[in-house]
C-alpha cells in the first residue's frame, strides 16, 4: 500500500478532539481488504481511523501504527432499500449518490465529512433519532477484519445470541473463537454509544457496531434507505431554556399525534448565540435567548406542513421571527443547517486558539442523553457545575431526543480538570435520572467518559467489557486503551 508523503503525516496526529500529544510510526493507506488484513497481521498495536471526526480522542494516536481508511472510499451498490459501500466513503457523497437514485439515509450524522465506517463503528447518531431512530437501526451487514487478521462477513439476522451465550466465529485455520456477549442493562434511552451493546437476544452485527474499533476493522458497510422526501426546515427564536423546551415538547406531541412529521429539533442556548457573535460568525435574527431549528417531512404530494407548524408556534408565543425554508429553497436550508453547525466550528476555533497558548488545553464537552421529561434537570444541573468552578461554557444538541452537548469554553490548561470534574459530576447525575453519559460520539479515550462508563456498567460490567474484547483481540493490539483504560483502574 502506498505510504503517505512525510509532510502529510502530521494531519494524521490528532482528532477533532484536539487531544495534544498524537505520535505514530507509521501511517497505513489501505486500497483493499487484503491490505487491512495484511496490516493487522503484523506485530504491534494499530489504531483504524476514519475522518478522524472523534470528539472522544479516539482517532488520535499515540504510537500505535496508524491504519487510515479514506483510501476505501467505493460505492459498492445501490438497491430499491439497501446500499452498501467501503467504510471509508464520507456521507456527503454517499447521500448525493442515494439521492439520484430518489433515496436518503435518514440517520445521518450533522457532520457530513464523517465515513460509513467511522459511523457503524461508534453507532454515531444525528439530529433525526427522533423519527428515524439510529445508526444501529439503519445497518444491515458488515464486512469486518479481525485483530488477527481473519475476515468476517455477516448479515443482520444471520447469527443471533442470548444474553450471556457466546457467539463462535470460524477462523481461517479451521479452529472457533468463542466470544461471549454481556448482560448488563443499558439505559432506556434513544441513543447510546458506551460499550458493547447488549441485549437479551444480541445480533452479531450489533456487537461491531459501536465497537469503536476495538473488536475489528470495519472495511465494508450496508445500511437500509429510503426513499427521498420532501423537507422543510424552520429557525424558531426562543426566549430562554424554557421556552425552547416548551416548544420541543409540543412539537414531538405533535408529531406523535400525527399533526405534524417533525424528523429533528435541534437546539443552541443564548451562550451559542453570543459565541457565534463574537467569532465573527452569521449570527440568527431574534434569537438572543437561543433557537430551535426544526426538521419537518413531508410523505404526501401536495402536503404542507407550514399551516399547522405555524399555528402551533403561535398558539405558544414563538411565532415571531420564523424563517422557513421549503423542498424548492436548498440554498436557504444550507444556511440555517450551516448556521447550526456553526456552533461547534466556533468552539473547536476556540478551542485550537487556547491550545497553541497553551498546551494543556483540550476539548471537555458533554455528549448526555435523558429521557426527555428530564431534559431542564440535566440542564439545570451543567448550569450549576460549571458555575461553581468559574468555567465559561456553552449548550447545544439534539433537543426532540433529550441529547445536548454541553462544552466548556476553556482558555487555560489549569481550567481542564475543572471542566473534568464538572463533567463528571453532572455525567452520575445523568445516570441516576436514567439517561446515558455517552449518547452518540463514543467513549474513546477521554477519562472522563472511561470513568463515566465504568459508573454506568459497574466493575462487573467492565470486565464483561473486557472479556469479549479479550476474545478477539488477547494482546490487545487493537485500539489500545480506547474505550477502557490501558491497564485496569
Amino acid at each position: 500500500m502506498p505510504p503517505p508523503r512525510a509532510e502529510d503525516v502530521a494531519a494524521y496526529l490528532h482528532d477533532a478532539a484536539h487531544t495534544p500529544g498524537g505520535h505514530t510510526p507509521a501511517v497505513l493507506l489501505p486500497r483493499a481488504e487484503g491490505e487491512v488484513a495484511w496490516a493487522l497481521r503484523q506485530p504491534g498495536p494499530l489504531l483504524a481511523v476514519g475522518a478522524q471526526s472523534s470528539l472522544t480522542g479516539g482517532a488520535t494516536p499515540f504510537g500505535e501504527r496508524l491504519l487510515s481508511l479514506s483510501r476505501m472510499d467505493a460505492l459498492l451498490s445501490i438497491g430499491p432499500d439497501r446500499a452498501r459501500a467501503q467504510a471509508g466513503l464520507a456521507l456527503l457523497p454517499f447521500e448525493a449518490a442515494l439521492k439520484e437514485h430518489g433515496l436518503r439515509y435518514p440517520p445521518a450524522p450533522t457532520w457530513r465529512g464523517a465515513t460509513l465506517g467511522g459511523v457503524a463503528s461508534t453507532n454515531a447518531a444525528g439530529a433525526a433519532t427522533f423519527r428515524h431512530g439510529t445508526t444501529r437501526d439503519w445497518v444491515r451487514a458488515l464486512t469486518v477484519v479481525l485483530p488477527a487478521g481473519d475476515v468476517l462477513d455477516v448479515e443482520r439476522g444471520q447469527c443471533v445470541a442470548r444474553a450471556g451465550e457466546a457467539f463462535e466465529i470460524a477462523r481461517a485455520d479451521g479452529s472457533l473463537t468463542r466470544v461471549p456477549t454481556p448482560t448488563y442493562a443499558l439505559p432506556d434511552v434513544p441513543k447510546r454509544s458506551a460499550g458493547y451493546h447488549s441485549a437479551p437476544e444480541l445480533d452479531l452485527v450489533d456487537l461491531f457496531v459501536g465497537s469503536e474499533g476495538t473488536l475489528g476493522v470495519i472495511t465494508e458497510v450496508e445500511v437500509r434507505v429510503a426513499p427521498a422526501v420532501a423537507e422543510w426546515m424552520a429557525l424558531v427564536p426562543c426566549r430562554d431554556d424554557a421556552h425552547a423546551y416548551a416548544l420541543t415538547r409540543a412539537l414531538r406531541e405533535a408529531s406523535r399525534g400525527g399533526t405534524l412529521a417533525v424528523a429533528a429539533i435541534e437546539s443552541i442556548d443564548a451562550r451559542c448565540v453570543a459565541l457565534l457573535a463574537e467569532e465573527g460568525k452569521a449570527v440568527p435574527r431574534g434569537c438572543a435567548g437561543g433557537a430551535l431549528f426544526v426538521t419537518l417531512e413531508s410523505h404526501a404530494a401536495g402536503d404542507d406542513p407550514l399551516e399547522p407548524l405555524l399555528a402551533l408556534l403561535e398558539a405558544h408565543g414563538a411565532a415571531d421571527g420564523v424563517e422557513v425554508a421549503g423542498p424548492d429553497e436548498p440554498a436557504r436550508q444550507h444556511a440555517l443547517a450551516e448556521m447550526r453547525e456553526a456552533v461547534p466550528v466556533a468552539v473547536g476555533e476556540r478551542l485550537g486558539r487556547a491550545q497553541r497558548v497553551d498546551p494543556r488545553v483540550r476539548k471537555a464537552a458533554a455528549d448526555m442523553i435523558v429521557p426527555f421529561e428530564r431534559v431542564p434537570e440535566m440542564v439545570a444541573a451543567w448550569h450549576e457545575a460549571f458555575a461553581r468552578r468559574d468555567l465559561d461554557h456553552a449548550i447545544w444538541g439534539h433537543l426532540s431526543d433529550g441529547n445536548l452537548h454541553a462544552n466548556a469554553l476553556m482558555t487555560t490548561g489549569e481550567q481542564v480538570a475543572l471542566a473534568d470534574a464538572a463533567l463528571l459530576e453532572t455525567g452520575r447525575a445523568v445516570i441516576a435520572m436514567g439517561g446515558c453519559p455517552m449518547s452518540e460520539h463514543g467513549v474513546g479515550r477521554n477519562p472522563v467518559k472511561q470513568a463515566l462508563l465504568r459508573d454506568l456498567l459497574g466493575e462487573g460490567g467492565l470486565a464483561q467489557v473486557r472479556r469479549t474484547r479479550a476474545a478477539l483481540d488477547p494482546d490487545g493490539r487493537l485500539a489500545p486503551g480506547v474505550m477502557i483504560p490501558r491497564t485496569p483502574q
